[in-house]
């Protein structure tokens, strides 16, 4: 849904960025945090993205809601391929290399 309301032209701007920013890191092949962590590897998948999807609804108009519905499930009826991000793919890779880059400043200044 949130995917089809960051297109809808009704769609104010701050609301835009937070649905783009939510649909990016949710479709993302690549987590902020990756799986094979114990206990920290699902604080994103259990916390961090619930959140956002909650915040992002809260500033959507109710009719740019109740039309991205309607074209989501007309997406799932159709049996169309689930999207994926690139772009968010690319954030997080990003997000990982500046951070080790951190670190490995830190570490051997």
């Amino acid at each position: 849904m949130l995917w089809f309301a960051c297109r809808h032209p009704d769609t104010p701007w701050m609301a835009r960025a937070i649905c783009v920013l939510v649909v990016a890191y949710a479709l993302s092949p690549i987590d902020l945090i990756p799986d094979f962590i114990p206990v920290l590897g699902y604080l994103d998948e259990l916390l961090l993205l619930p959140a956002l999807i909650w915040f992002a609804v809260q500033l959507l108009p109710a009719t740019v809601i109740e039309a991205s519905r309607a074209e989501s499930a007309n997406w799932i009826t159709e049996g169309r391929m689930k999207p994926r991000s690139y772009a968010g793919a690319v954030a997080v890779a990003t997000l990982w290399i500046v951070g080790l880059l951190g670190c490995g400043y830190w570490f051997f200044r």
